[in-house]
């Protein structure tokens, strides 16, 4: 994990991991959602009519998005689990680090899973060659947003600090 972001002002060690913690949680509540529908999506799939129709390549493509989704699945309800492993042992710290790289695996598994589900469906809708083209595009289109921006912008806002610390105007006068 990077360098950690400096505390908020007048906020203690546990304080700032309660905080990333909690920051974390939120930002798996949104991810779980994502994976969870489209984990149900696959689930239903081999029983539609027109699954029977799927080509080997097809059946294929769509059994490895669907154990990736599972595995985008297990990876981001995981910290749950080891959150009540480690409930009120004081390893908080602990808990962030394995919960961030849960959280950074779900996510890679969900992204495997949502392009392999794409692939499925535009190759049963469309030529192989239109099929392969889209996904690859939609497969960038996906790593820009979930990668390459957030690592090109790491460092966003960091001469931002002040904000945090007073959002309130520098003028002490009473207004009329």
């Amino acid at each position: 994990m990077p360098a950690e972001i400096k505390r908020l002002p007048n906020e203690s060690e546990k304080a700032r991991w309660d905080r990333n913690f909690a920051d974390l949680l939120q930002e798996l509540r949104v991810a779980q959602t994502g994976v969870q529908i489209l984990f149900a999506f696959l689930l239903t799939l081999p029983f539609s009519s027109g699954f029977p129709k799927a080509t080997p390549f097809q059946r294929d493509t769509y059994v490895f998005a669907l154990i990736s989704a599972a595995f985008a699945t297990a990876m981001i309800i995981s910290p749950v689990a080891f959150h009540r492993a480690l409930f009120r042992q004081g390893r908080k710290p602990e808990l962030v680090r394995y919960a961030h790289r849960m959280a950074s695996g779900g996510l890679a598994f969900m992204l495997v899973s949502m392009v392999s589900s794409v692939l499925v469906i535009t190759d049963y809708l469309l030529n192989r060659w239109v099929a392969v083209t889209l996904t690859v595009v939609t497969g960038a289109w996906f790593l820009i947003f979930w990668v390459i921006l957030p690592f090109v912008r790491r460092n966003w806002g960091e001469d931002d600090g002040d904000a945090l610390i007073d959002d309130a105007p520098t003028d002490a006068s009473p207004s009329p």
